[in-house]
């Protein structure tokens, strides 16, 4: 959700900029700017509405030299996606020019402040306000630029992602967070900054993660300086990436969801890797050996999460109350937070993102841990802010995500669940150690039988023909499939706009059948387990009502194949573990229809991958 991109030092900044901001469309947005410092000190910004592309076009022909600039995508909040609104903005004077990632829920307050000291404004923007306060109070109080970032971001209440810079200032950026991402890379005599790591990696792998309200000031040739609102110096902790660049090329796949979804045989086995031991008959997780009484203690598990993360979170419940006999609720972060939750000193919190930054999670997060809960996090992003400020977790080890619907962090964060739920069921003793054994060694299949899966992309790509002009979806399923259906019916509304709901099986004589005829394709996990045979008299309910039926089935299953449409097949495996496999054909199906409907499948409409705002 908004892109940020800097660079301070030798080179031409604006291709290092423009190239940081192709690296970070996958965030979702809907205008783009630079501003650049050129030779002679004089300010430039170019924005327009559109695509980073539409920016190139309109940068033909102009002075785009210098060796500082910043640069922006934005995802529109305040006012609508349009040349005015786009980022950067200039401060009244044209001195000064600012990009923001976030909201400053303050802005109207200090808006009608800065009116009635003269100041006018050309946007609907907060991030205008933003520029004009760091102007005032530099004015004001006749100080330098970093100081007076400092003083203006203490007036602020909100989040933000900022960058500042100077006309006729070109040794200078300042850049300050709180409750957004942003990351400096130390390059040699150069500096880059950005949202996330990956306009950074092509030059450096040396960064510093800015914590909460602190601000970096970079000067050309120096060291850089990180202090925070109280101007406390604080000594800069230099981080190695682990992102390669390979990573974010779609490395012959036409686009990034299709690279990610065959990936999931590699990223599970990553996952797995140093955690599971066959021969050893033990799950081994760090972060619940090193907290072990607080699990095998706690009263219950409350599991927060948004999106796709929370349907996972969903899987996790049945998985918790299986295995480990706790009470578990799972709850939308953005829920949570704003009710009055009883939080116990003994609860576990388990915070579920694949970004590590969403807004709504972060918050949930922090008032669990005022309440005295212990917090685990499970999240994809080395050095994001989930991880830092959770007591523990665990990481998925996936990879970076381009594509906006999320596919291999969804079957990972599944897995970390998994493994978290068999560790503390064994160390509980609340699962028989030969189901125990029977998992393990079934999890350990896992990553090859999704290749089988896979090996029927292109029977899916057919079926997809079928469905393309349809314009509503219902999924179910029962048990652990119903999670499973839930994030079918998403991958499909993200990334095809085609209207999707899940239910729970049982449910669909409570409402949904209503809307059950011969134009309503229903998608049915029907694989083995439980209640398989319940499963199947809802599919005779909607044959009954000539509802199109395509089941995800075991192989060799000939009950649910009589009677479905339509079916695709997947191997067997344990009950708690068919969800890593039924969920694939569901992004290849939806993937398929997306792109015979011709839609943006890794930047669908509206929608930015790293929700930093609420």
């Amino acid at each position: 959700m908004c892109g940020i991109v800097g660079y301070i030092g030798d080179q031409e900044a604006y291709p290092i900029l423009i190239k940081g901001l192709h690296r970070l469309e996958y965030r979702g947005y809907d205008s783009a700017g630079v501003a650049l410092i050129d030779g002679g000190n004089q300010l430039k910004i170019y924005k327009t509405k559109g695509k980073v592309s539409d920016l190139e076009e309109a940068c033909t022909g102009k002075n785009t030299a210098g060796n500082i600039g910043i640069a922006h995508t934005r995802w529109a909040t305040h006012g609508e996606p349009n040349n005015v609104n786009a980022h950067p903005h200039y401060s009244q004077s044209g001195n000064l020019a600012l990009i923001h990632n976030g909201i400053i829920e303050n802005y109207a307050v200090l808006k009608e402040g800065l009116e009635q000291k003269g100041y006018t404004f050309r946007s609907e923007t907060d991030t205008e306000v933003l520029v004009q306060l760091i102007e005032y109070v530099k004015t004001g109080n006749n100080t330098d630029l970093s100081t007076a970032v400092q003083l203006a971001l203490k007036q602020v209440i909100g989040a933000y992602a900022i960058a500042v810079i100077e006309k006729g200032n070109p040794n200078l950026l300042v850049a300050a967070r709180k409750s957004s991402p942003l990351v400096v890379g130390v390059g040699k005599n150069e500096f880059f900054i950005a949202s996330d790591a990956s306009p950074i990696v092509e030059y450096t792998k040396q960064v510093i993660y800015l914590e909460d309200e602190e601000i970096a000031v970079i000067q050309r040739n120096e060291p850089p300086r990180i202090v925070n609102l109280n101007n406390v110096e604080k000594t800069p902790q230099i981080t190695q990436l682990e992102l390669s660049l390979s990573e974010l090329e779609k490395g012959g796949y036409p686009h990034f969801m299709l690279k990610e979804i065959f990936e999931q045989t590699r990223t599970l086995r990553d996952c797995m890797r140093g955690r599971i031991h066959i021969g050893g008959n033990c799950v081994a997780l760090s972060g619940i050996t090193d907290n072990r009484d607080k699990f095998l203690n706690a009263r219950r598990i409350l599991i927060l999460a948004c999106g796709t993360s929370w349907h996972a979170g969903l899987i996790g419940e049945y998985l918790f109350e299986e295995f480990c006999r706790i009470p578990v609720e799972v709850e939308y972060s953005s829920e949570f937070r704003y009710r009055k939750p009883v939080i116990y000193p003994d609860d576990v919190v388990i915070a579920i993102s694949q970004s590590g930054e969403t807004a709504d999670t972060l918050a949930a997060v922090e008032l669990a841990k005022r309440a005295g809960a212990f917090v685990y996090g499970i999240c994809n992003v080395a050095g994001s802010s989930i991880p830092r400020h959770t007591h523990s977790g665990s990481y998925t080890h996936v990879g970076p995500e381009i594509g906006v619907a999320s596919t291999k962090a969804f079957t990972a964060q599944v897995l970390v669940l998994i493994m978290m739920a068999l560790n503390i069921g064994k160390e509980k003793k609340t699962i028989p150690q030969g189901r125990f054994k029977k998992i393990l060694r079934e999890l350990d299949k896992i990553p090859a039988k999704i290749e089988m899966v896979l090996q029927q992309n292109s029977k899916i790509e057919d079926l997809s023909k079928i469905f393309t002009y349809a314009h509503n979806f219902i999924y179910m399923g029962r048990g652990y499939s119903f999670p499973v259906a839930l994030e079918g019916a998403l991958k499909l509304k993200e990334i095809s706009y085609i209207h999707a709901e899940g239910y729970p099986a049982a449910e669909m004589k409570h409402g949904p059948i209503a809307l059950i005829d011969n134009e309503m394709p229903v998608v049915v996990i029907a694989t083995n387990g439980h209640t398989y045979d319940k499963t199947i008299s809802n599919i005779q309910e909607i044959k009954a009502r000539n509802g199109r039926i395509l089941a995800i089935v075991n192989k060799y299953d000939d009950k649910v194949r009589d009677m479905a449409d339509y079916v695709i097949e997947i191997p067997e495996t344990e009950e708690c573990l068919a969800p890593l496999l039924s969920i694939v054909p569901l992004q290849l199906l939806s993937y398929h229809i997306a792109v015979r409907k011709g839609r943006n499948v890794d930047m669908p409409r509206n929608l930015a991958k790293s929700v930093t705002v609420e």
